[in-house]
């Protein structure tokens, strides 16, 4: 703070101490909900008069669907058709764990809006992994198609959230697998949110797989919809490093619209959005240095938001992912997202161009607007 710079804390982002999953399943326990409650209470306690923006989650819409229904990131449970894990059940248990995180979060807002809002002056809310769909096709049915992967997607976390109910969509598909909540659980939702974090890469394609024929159906789930991000042979946008990751910036103003107008347009931060670099050793440092097309990136991708705000979206700030190359979980060192190069034997930091081009785009906005914005920090509020 003594630099500029506004703390954004999460409280979980994807790890879980060993010692819950060994001694009660974690996110299976209806027990870690009282647990995340007091470590929440902690930080409040510890950190609220520095910290005015809590995040509960980053992604619970990943970390469920990777930890519970496919099983590729720890605790890695799932079954056939889905993954092959050697324990788990992808039919029942990532709705478990949703339902718990979900009643996690709206815990720690109860906690933190009773006891330490007032006195702490802060905000809380929760960070999604948000994807926008558009249909493969132009039919009735790819369209319905794109709405529920919607509903598994994001819907799935924030509607209860917002409204105290599992979106109709995934009520129809899953039935009695889908939780319920009690009086009890509406109660303690009911303390909501103060923001949305929207962290938006990429748009991908869907078809229909409940009335058309598909190879597959298990890429999302129980949706009965396949996600792609090629049509006719072509992508949807230009690829990146990243697998999935394709440059679409009108999905940045359709992601933000579609939050605006079904959530009563809670005010949104972007909290992740960038680019991809593929790292390894037939990769120079000076090819690395010279990141032209994350600026272009991010040049479009800011002016879809800029798009969407001007369309009525309460968006209060941007954080370009990310200040540093670093550890991008499964990929490792191997993918670069950073407008910092990070020499990984040295440690040594290095400013790519992009980074140069967002200091003087920052600096060139001010001219314009009243901002809190922090180069380093790779942060831009609006006011």
């Amino acid at each position: 703070m003594e630099s500029g710079i506004q703390p954004f804390v999460t409280l979980n982002h994807f790890d879980m101490p060993q010692e819950l999953e060994d001694r009660y399943g974690s996110w299976l326990n209806s027990q870690i909900q009282q647990d995340f409650g007091y470590f929440a209470e902690v930080c409040f306690k510890a950190f609220g008069d520095r910290v005015k923006y809590w995040s509960t989650f980053n992604e619970p819409n990943i970390i469920v669907p990777y930890g519970y229904l496919f099983g590729g990131c720890p605790p890695s449970r799932c079954s056939y058709p889905f993954g092959d894990c050697q324990s788990g059940d992808s039919t029942l248990e990532p709705y478990i764990a949703a339902h718990n995180m979900i009643l996690s979060h709206a815990t720690a807002a109860e906690i933190y809006k009773k006891k330490y809002q007032v006195k702490q002056g802060g905000k809380i809310g929760i960070v999604m992994s948000s994807t926008w769909y558009e249909p493969l096709r132009d039919t009735l049915t790819d369209n319905l198609a794109v709405q529920r992967a919607l509903a598994f997607d994001t819907a799935w976390f924030l509607d209860p959230i917002f409204y105290g109910e599992y979106p109709p969509e995934m009520r129809q598909i899953l039935g009695s697998r889908l939780p319920m909540f009690s009086v009890e659980d509406k109660k303690k939702l009911g303390n909501k949110l103060d923001f949305i974090g929207v962290n938006h890469y990429s748009t991908l394609y869907v078809k229909d797989c409940m009335l058309s024929q598909c190879e597959s159906s298990t890429s999302f789930g129980e949706a009965s919809v396949y996600i792609t991000g090629e049509k006719d042979g072509h992508p949807i946008g230009d690829p990146t490093a990243m697998p999935s990751f394709y440059v679409v910036p009108y999905g940045m103003e359709k992601i933000l619209m579609y939050f605006k107008d079904r959530y009563n347009n809670t005010p949104m931060f972007i909290t992740e959005n960038g680019y991809a670099q593929a790292s390894n050793p037939n990769v120079s440092k000076r090819d690395l240095l010279n990141d032209a097309g994350r600026i272009e990136y991010l040049k479009s991708y800011l002016t879809s938001l800029n798009l969407a705000m001007r369309h009525g979206a309460d968006v209060r700030g941007y954080f370009v992912w990310s200040l540093i190359d670093n550890f991008e979980w499964l990929y490792g060192y191997t993918m670069r997202f950073g407008i910092y190069y990070v020499d990984y034997k040295t440690l040594e930091r290095t400013p790519k161009h992009s980074a140069m081009w967002y200091r003087q785009f920052l600096a060139r906005e001010k001219t314009h607007r009243k901002v809190l914005s922090s180069p380093v920090a790779g942060t831009y509020h609006f006011s």
